[in-house]
């Protein structure tokens, strides 16, 4: 009986979910998003109905694979798919019906088919080898070392502490911290063995006996037997010819000999018991400087406490061959890592003050008039020398070192390839400001390894976006945006929610939940809900979270009134804003003033755009027009429409004459372009704001262009391309088949279902 109630609770919480899906929102809008949670947590407190969840899971898949209730198809594999990887034993017979429900998503279009494939995979390894998933996790995020699977997973969570107020800021590194404190290396690895024997003995584990002899081993004996279970789970994971009672028996020898003086088949039988997934490894980052994304990426494959090797500054940066084409490669100049210099390098040319004492050199030099100086040399960051880059390189995803060999005479091996044994989660915490900073860094990333690949080879980089809105920016940011709400600050997640059904159930209700949960004030019940919630739905979303929607990032080149003032180089990946700017001197007034009153308020612009067509080819336009200001948004109202393409809205200032007299009225002007050129033909200046955010704006500005931005790699390719090819226009080699334009892939659940 008590069963029966198990399993009608269960299907009740799932159809709620489901309900959700569908636009049904609960009763108390605070719970929306909690949905999947409190099941989650509902199975983890009686582990034994795992299995009646898995099984309504499948039955509800099939369901919705007859019906016409495809969106459910996604949101619930996921959420079966959680349950069995925390699962502590599921039968043969639920994994062989959940794997062939897979398989059948294969006819379906994307996303279906490449999540259907991903996790039949998965499923063939964890029919073979129960308990699979649950360690490979916990080896990875845990980066716990193993030989068999030497995979290393890290989450950063980055936030603008200049966007988000300091109690949301506080609040979440007190999270991200109090979910670390009760794990540690001897307890993950503990949590391995022990499910392992659960997952392939069911309730012949005695799982008491289990606990109490791992705890009174001393910390290499734990480490010698966690090696042993790891090696006999992968091992069956990776042969295909080894079934899963052989594995059984492989795992009952060792459980044996962890049990010792216990007789086999003596121990008592229990119940199914919880074995915790241990949260992932998370750290957080208040995002100050340009370039700490790149910092904390480097350290993480190549922590400051590994020594520098000098005999390892020989193979990894062997391609520096390139720095003569780089110099002509326009997207990569920008970047530099070498000398800074201030003077003319000339003595004379120095003011007095500049002087510094220099070692005495020869008397020939000394009589010299002219002596070269050396220029004032930038102080390298420790993160950014040869020496530091390349050592530590020794490991499975290394090269070999081939100097020593060069030397002697003998022929040095080809170099083994690099495998990515790292995965670096980086989660944003804010609004669509901090998405364009993002897209800055990435940008600034891309042009580094082009430069000097360092990270490409070595990091699985995957990106995720949390929506974090106060409700209360900061007053630059208001006086620039003051009628912009959450939704207007929210677009990319806006996007994303439309397009993934279960991005919105899940991550977009974080919106306000995340400042609401911050500000409460201090109690039990805050503390049990923010050090469950917020961290378990961040370790669920990049757990799960694997389908990348890409945004095209885009380049803008700012032209000032001031000829001596060079162009401006910038990214953007949301939204670009024009103004016109209020005039300063008195006489700009006075013909402003003038020409307000014949032509209208604005400026006259020249607006040069390739027009996007069905057919794909390029008609170009021109205008002129007087305008009081345009906006460019590169994310558009509806998931179906493109996503590479900017939508430009142009406000028109139109002259009326009538028989009253002369009148003005505003026209918005809509065009879609992928290019676009504009500039004030009467040399008035207007201001440029890139991404809503009112740091990045450009005042003074009498012309902008803007593209999509190309990938800095395709640049240097096709520049290598061009000096030994007469076909310029073409893409011809290497050229066709690389990305050219550079965008940002964000991970969400489904990526974007048609």
């Amino acid at each position: 009986m008590e069963s029966t109630e198990v399993e009608s609770d269960i299907l009740r919480r799932v159809r709620t979910l489901l309900r959700e899906l569908d636009g049904h929102h609960p009763s108390c809008q605070h719970d929306r998003g909690m949905l999947r949670w409190t099941l989650h947590k509902k199975i983890d407190q009686n582990p034994s109905s795992s299995s009646i969840l898995v099984r309504i899971l499948v039955k509800e898949l099939e369901r919705a694979e007859r019906g016409d209730y495809r969106h459910y198809i996604i949101p619930l594999l996921h959420t079966l798919m959680y349950t069995l990887i925390k699962a502590p034993c599921i039968s043969d017979e639920l994994c062989s019906r959940v794997y062939d429900f897979c398989k059948k998503l294969l006819t379906l279009p994307k996303p279906f088919c490449t999540i259907g494939l991903d996790y039949a995979v998965r499923l063939k390894m964890e029919r073979a080898a129960p308990g699979m998933l649950y360690q490979r996790m916990v080896i990875s995020e845990q980066s716990l070392k193993s030989n068999p699977y030497p995979y290393q997973e890290k989450i950063f969570i980055f936030a603008d502490p200049e966007l988000l107020s300091e109690a949301i800021c506080n609040a979440l590194v007190t999270d991200t911290q109090a979910a670390q404190l009760s794990q540690s290396p001897r307890v993950c690895m503990c949590y391995v063995i022990i499910h392992a024997m659960q997952a392939a003995l069911g309730e012949g584990c005695d799982l008491g006996s289990l606990r109490m002899s791992l705890q009174d081993m001393s910390m290499s004996k734990v480490e010698h037997w966690f090696h042993q279970v790891v090696a006999a789970v992968e091992c069956t994971g990776n042969e295909a010819s080894v079934d899963r009672e052989q594995h059984v028996e492989r795992l009952e020898k060792i459980y044996c000999a962890l049990l010792g003086s216990l007789p086999p088949g003596d121990a008592p039988l229990g119940r199914l018991q919880d074995i915790p997934l241990p949260n992932p490894n998370i750290s957080f980052h208040l995002w100050k400087e340009d370039d700490q994304l790149w910092k904390e990426l480097v350290l993480f494959i190549r922590p400051l406490s590994q020594s520098c090797e000098p005999d390892r500054l020989s193979q990894d940066l062997d391609n520096f061959e390139i720095q003569d084409i780089i110099s002509e490669c326009e997207c990569c100049k920008q970047t530099r890592f070498s000398v800074l210099s201030t003077d003319s390098g000339i003595e004379r040319d120095l003011p007095p003050a500049a002087e510094e004492p220099f070692a005495p050199c020869s008397a020939d030099t000394e009589q010299s008039r002219l002596q070269r100086k050396g220029g004032i040399k930038k102080k390298p960051s420790p993160l950014e020398s040869m020496a530091f880059l390349q050592t530590g390189c020794n490991g499975p995803g290394a090269k070999p070192a081939a100097k020593a060999q060069k030397r002697m005479g003998i022929p040095a091996k080809p170099p083994a390839p690099l495998q990515r044994l790292h995965t670096a989660r980086v989660v944003l915490l804010g609004d669509d400001r901090l998405l364009g900073r993002l897209a800055q860094a990435y940008h600034s990333l891309r042009k580094r390894e082009t430069r000097r690949v360092f990270l490409t080879p070595r990091l699985n980089l995957q990106f995720y976006y949390i929506p974090v809105v106060t409700g209360q920016p900061s007053a630059p940011t208001a006086a620039t945006h003051a009628a912009a709400g959450p939704e207007e600050l929210c677009e990319v997640a806006g996007y994303l929610g439309r397009a993934d059904p279960w991005y919105e159930s899940n991550i977009n209700t974080l919106c306000h939940m995340i400042p609401k949960l911050a500000t409460m004030p201090s109690s039990p019940s805050k503390h049990l809900v923010t050090d469950l919630f917020i961290t378990d739905v961040i370790a669920y979303y990049v757990r799960m979270g694997a389908q990348p929607v890409c945004f095209q990032v885009y380049a803008v080149k700012v032209f000032f009134n001031d000829p001596a003032l060079e162009p401006a180089e910038d990214v953007f990946l949301t939204e670009l804003c024009a103004q016109v700017q209020e005039s300063i001197s008195h006489r700009e007034l006075n013909l402003t003033k003038k020409k307000t009153t014949l032509e209208g308020p604005g400026i006259d612009l020249a607006v040069t755009y390739k027009k996007v067509v069905v057919s794909e080819r390029a008609k170009e336009v021109s205008a002129s027009l007087r305008s009081t200001g345009l906006v460019m948004k590169a994310i558009p109202a509806d998931e179906a429409e493109d996503l590479l393409c900017l939508n430009v809205n142009i406000t028109e200032i139109i002259k009326i004459n009538n028989l009253s007299g002369r009148s003005f009225s505003a026209v918005t002007n809509r065009l879609k372009t992928r290019n676009i050129k504009i500039r004030s033909t009467e040399q008035r200046p207007f201001t440029v704001c890139l991404d809503k955010d009112s740091r990045r704006t450009y005042r003074n500005v009498i012309s902008v262009e803007v593209s999509p931005c190309l990938e800095p790699s395709y640049c240097l390719q096709k520049t290598r391309t061009m000096k030994s090819s007469v076909h310029e226009a073409e893409d011809v080699g290497l050229v066709k088949y690389m990305p050219k334009s550079l965008l940002l892939p964000i991970n969400t659940f489904a990526g974007v279902i048609q």
